[in-house]
């Protein structure tokens, strides 16, 4: 796994809404705690999240979801932090937060392409590469578009093999499985009472089933 020269272990960090998870989270998570040969991948649902609609599962029944999708794979972890938070689940406030229970830890906070294309709009967005790095998720067909100042700051912290050991600062493109489920989608497909298996895991389903969560029209996520 990938330590720091002082020899700590490499944390990513995986936010979302997880409305519900689905295998897209899951996989994605995975294949970076691979590539990167990260000790594990934290995975952290927001309690209020500031660039989209209010969550139609509670936080609880999100938080369930995970620690059900995950219980047998030892590389993912669910992280519950920014639920105990109050107010918007600010990225940069969870990363302080981190970065005081991890203070030499590599960290890599994991992001899609849409996430990273609207990173110049989230609160206080310069000071992430200053608590950990960024990890930009892409699918192997898709191109990173980005306007010209977002742009330059990518290309001046584009990562060298050599900075696998930094602690933060560094941007680290990755391409993963693609598999496009889209969690708005899977709450479409429960609200038309359409199959939604091989998108999710079982015991999700089985949650969701038994709760009759996502029969009310969905909100975008």
């Amino acid at each position: 796994m990938v330590k720091s020269e002082n020899n700590y272990d490499a944390i990513g960090i995986l936010g979302g809404t997880f409305d519900p998870v689905h295998f897209g989270h899951l996989r994605s998570a995975l294949e970076v705690c691979l590539q990167l040969n990260l000790d594990h991948v934290r995975l952290l649902p927001c309690a209020e999240p500031p660039h989209r609609q209010a969550t139609m599962a509670s936080a609880e029944v999100r938080r369930l979801m995970l620690e059900l999708a995950v219980k047998s794979v030892p590389q993912l972890i669910v992280d519950d932090r920014e639920l105990q938070r109050d107010g918007p689940s600010f990225t940069v406030d969870t990363l302080l937060s981190l970065r005081q229970e991890f203070k030499d830890n590599p960290l890599f906070l994991i992001l899609g392409t849409d996430a990273f294309r609207g990173l110049a709009t989230w609160s206080r967005w310069q000071q992430i590469l200053s608590l950990a790095h960024i990890v930009v998720v892409q699918r192997p067909d898709e191109t990173l578009d980005l306007q010209e100042e977002l742009q330059n700051w990518y290309q001046q912290n584009l990562a060298q093999t050599t900075d696998r050991y930094l602690a933060a600062g560094k941007i680290w493109p990755l391409t993963v499985t693609s598999l496009a489920i889209s969690a708005t989608q899977i709450r479409q497909d429960l609200l038309a009472a359409n199959p939604v298996n091989f998108l999710l895991p079982e015991s999700v389903i089985a949650v969701i089933e038994q709760l009759g969560l996502y029969r009310s029209n969905a909100s975008d996520n």
